[in-house]
């Protein structure tokens, strides 16, 4: 049996924050980083150091496990952000009793409702339209959060359609036409959105139901064949963590980082937005720092624990991602979330911003670790492409290539390549040898990287996928045979 690949690959058993603060282990620091990366369970004795900042250099780990970070206060509480905010929060162990009060939307991946006092204390007052919710957008919102869909398309000349777990299935037989998706779409938008809906043909937008069920969803609405049409994604209620999401211990190392640059890629609708939201929280949860995101829209909704959010919302907040991300740096940022590097001038500007001591949280719609990298390079000039690479070389801290794999009982699980940039991945950045990566992630398990093929096999192993859907998933097919074999 191959035990590394149990070791790294998804696994959700790791130590609880207690309180955002970060508990001494028993052992000595090494032992502590090696349990990190492994997944170990920390004994009732003690906690697996999940800091950074008390781990020694060792030239044998990545770059990212050794800087040492600047000083941080993990114990004050942010000015501003009053202790009474968790106080008032309810505290009470008892089963809930059933009141009439309004649910909140199912989480997508972990079946729970989210926490209805959260979203009162923290959501931003998006609906700015006048008129009332129409009748039959109501009732298809509801079926959608009920359901646990993530999604809710309406096009014309044809019925509704939500996806669940991947897979694309009707609301009902009742046709959309013309007439009736603007009756649908447009009270949702306020007169300044649909100004801008006519004048660009389509809008990003965020809108919270309030019903049966509370629900936020983003949605994209545009012109298709000179009919109005919307693609609505249902945002979970509140954020979650990297426990709920299962996703591997490491990423508590990753949310430890100070400066530098976390890329996390994959397909349109495979959670990298969840991911990166469950990172920030962890920060939220551990230290005083300064966040400041910028999205198109705003999907997760912070409230403020140890840190300060900002988040700026694109067409709301600003109007440029390039004039935002400038306007970051004089807003005394430690954090920035770039919400998609879309191009040339997003792209420079968050490496940028990596450059000048920041911690940078980013996307890219690229499948694998190595094409990221190519990519970020690839929208720059050819004469300019060789001081990318270095610049990248010494700013990319970890990248991440996430999927979203349907699970046979239902729902989904995030699965991922991780690279760590370590020395030999600079290398090969600064070198354009970006088509060796995938070597180096095979044979670099100890330190934490692990290829999309053995987080596979690991699902396998736990019974929750077929040998069948792992390949199907899988870049190199012929290594998960080969992983289950061994």
């Amino acid at each position: 049996m191959d035990n590394t690949a149990q070791n790294n690959g998804i696994d959700l058993t790791v130590p609880t924050l207690n309180n955002g603060s970060t508990q001494q282990a028993n052992g000595s620091q090494q032992q502590d980083l090696n349990n990190s990366l492994s997944g170990t369970v920390p004994t009732p004795d003690g906690v697996v150091e999940d800091d950074l900042s008390d781990i020694m250099p060792d030239p044998k780990l990545p770059r990212a496990m050794q800087r040492t970070p600047k000083e941080k206060n993990l114990a004050t509480p942010l000015p501003g952000i009053p202790e009474e905010r968790e106080k008032a929060k309810p505290q009470s162990a008892e089963p809930e009793v059933e009141t009439n009060q309004k649910k909140t939307a199912p989480e997508l991946e972990i079946n729970k409702l989210g926490d209805d006092e959260v979203i009162k204390q923290v959501m931003m007052d998006e609906n700015q339209t006048s008129s009332p919710e129409p009748e039959g957008i109501s009732y298809l919102f509801e079926y959608t959060i009920e359901k646990g869909a993530s999604d809710l398309h309406l096009t014309v000349g044809y019925p509704p359609i939500i996806r669940i777990d991947g897979e694309l299935q009707k609301v009902n037989d009742d046709i959309i036409d013309p007439a009736k998706a603007e009756e649908l779409i447009l009270p949702l938008l306020s007169d300044d959105k649909r100004e801008l809906l006519e004048v660009n043909k389509e809008i990003d937008f965020a809108y919270t139901h309030e019903g049966k069920y509370i629900g936020r969803f983003r949605i994209n609405a545009f012109y298709s064949m000179k009919t109005l049409s919307a693609s609505f994604r249902l945002i979970p209620s509140r954020v979650r963590t990297i426990e709920e999401l299962k996703l591997p211990p490491i990423y508590h190392q990753f949310a430890q980082l100070k400066q530098g640059m976390v890329l996390v890629t994959g397909p349109t609708g495979h959670g990298k937005s969840t991911t990166i939201a469950a990172m920030l929280e962890d920060i939220n949860r551990s230290r005083f720092e300064r966040v400041v995101t910028i999205e198109d829209p705003i999907e997760y909704i912070f409230d403020g624990k140890k840190s300060l959010f900002d988040q700026r919302e694109m067409g709301q907040d600003t109007h440029s991602w390039t004039i935002a991300l400038k306007s970051a740096m004089r807003q005394d940022p430690d954090i920035i979330l770039v919400g998609e590097m879309r191009d040339y001038e997003t792209i420079a500007s968050a490496i940028t911003l990596a450059e000048t001591g920041h911690l940078v949280f980013a996307t890219l719609h690229t499948n694998s670790t190595a094409q990221s990298i190519d990519r970020m390079i690839d929208v720059f000039p050819e004469e300019q492409q060789s001081q990318i690479r270095a610049q990248l070389s010494n700013i990319l801290e970890v990248v991440i290539a996430q999927r979203l794999i349907p699970l046979e009982q239902g729902g989904r699980r995030a699965v991922a390549e991780i690279l760590v940039v370590n020395p030999a991945v600079q290398t090969l950045i600064r070198e354009s040898k970006s088509h060796q990566i995938d070597n180096v992630i095979r044979t670099s398990s100890d330190i934490g990287m692990i290829s999309l093929e053995r987080s596979l096999v690991q699902l396998v192993r736990e019974g929750v996928i077929s040998v069948s859907k792992a390949q199907e998933y899988a870049v190199y097919p012929e290594e998960v045979t080969r992983l289950l074999k061994s």
